[in-house]
């Protein structure tokens, strides 16, 4: 299936894109809204997920929160800030980890993996420390 590249689907990608951050869909909503006033929020959800599944984009579902979405479709690894909840690209040595050191005593087939990394972001601990 051929995807349709609609207006509003490559204002939306091309958003995500020039932002470099992954973004939820309501930040991404405010961006957008700029160029397309009369885009709804629903719409942009819509066309993230239309995105997402024919691999344009990346959906980030990390600890629980709130969707984001990455502009990198790249297998790469993130850290999150538990403060502020910002997400970052974590740059890992990937190839120094094996598919053997993944396989567990239960018997799955490794396919891939995602390594989340959760801590406070330089931004959150300038903060913190002028507090103390």
């Amino acid at each position: 299936m051929q995807l349709r590249m609609t207006n509003q689907r490559e204002i939306i990608l091309r958003e995500l894109r020039k932002s470099k951050r992954h973004l939820s869909a309501d930040e991404l909503y405010d961006i957008v809204k700029k160029d397309m006033p009369r885009i709804s929020l629903a719409t942009v959800y819509r066309n993230l997920e239309i995105l997402s599944e024919a691999g344009l984009i990346g959906k980030l579902e990390i600890s629980g929160r709130q969707k984001r979405f990455d502009y990198d479709v790249k297998d790469h690894d993130h850290i999150y800030c538990v403060v502020c909840h910002r997400v970052d690209n974590l740059n890992i040595q990937r190839e120094t980890l094996s598919r053997e050191d993944l396989v567990s005593t239960v018997g799955y087939s490794i396919t891939g993996y995602r390594l989340e990394v959760v801590g406070i972001c330089p931004s959150c601990q300038k903060k913190q420390n002028k507090g103390e």
